[in-house]
């Protein structure tokens, strides 16, 4: 039996031993947790997504607007539309909240609100990389703001995927 399988035998009824945690938590008390924890995770995506809708509202607004091609004007369409599925995906959580306050289902409102919490940040990595490459074919030669979207898309992919996957990778080899 391994030290994992001993944790798990020998965990009181409710303790989050599961994935290794050493707490001593109902389930209640663990679905507060993670709802708090979830709630600080999403109200940094939250201001984020929202600075760079409120941006991208403006532009269409200035007079340099008029002189793009209409691939970049079509890009801007797709990058506001972006930023405000992530902004919608990234407030939802709080109209869950207030819909399910109450009737003991924050459990399921974990799961579903942590999709969305995903969804809404790959969104928004998908709408700050259309504003990148929007942003950058105006101020550079085309080819060249190709390129760097390419390198910030593989930097979010190594900070928002691949660490976090190889860290829980290391965790759980570790147990």
């Amino acid at each position: 039996m391994t030290d994992a399988e001993r944790s798990r035998d020998s965990a009181l009824p409710g303790e989050d031993r599961e994935h290794g945690f050493g707490r001593h938590e109902t389930t209640e008390e663990r679905a507060d947790r993670q709802w708090t924890e979830m709630l600080q995770e999403v109200r940094v995506a939250q201001t984020g997504a929202q600075i760079l809708f409120g941006f991208l509202l403006s532009v269409v607004f200035t007079p340099r607007f008029e002189q793009l091609s209409p691939f970049d004007k079509n890009l801007y369409v797709v990058t506001v539309v972006l930023g405000a599925l992530a902004t919608g995906a990234l407030v939802a959580p709080v109209s869950f909240h207030r819909t399910l306050a109450g009737h003991r289902r924050k459990p399921q409102l974990i799961q579903v609100t942590g999709r969305l919490i995903a969804t809404g940040l790959a969104l928004l990595a998908a709408a700050i990389l259309c504003a990148v490459l929007l942003l950058l074919r105006v101020a550079l030669e085309t080819g060249l703001a190709w390129a760097i979207a390419g390198v910030v898309l593989i930097w979010f992919a190594c900070c928002w995927l691949t660490l976090p996957l190889m860290l829980k990778r290391h965790v759980e080899r570790a147990q």
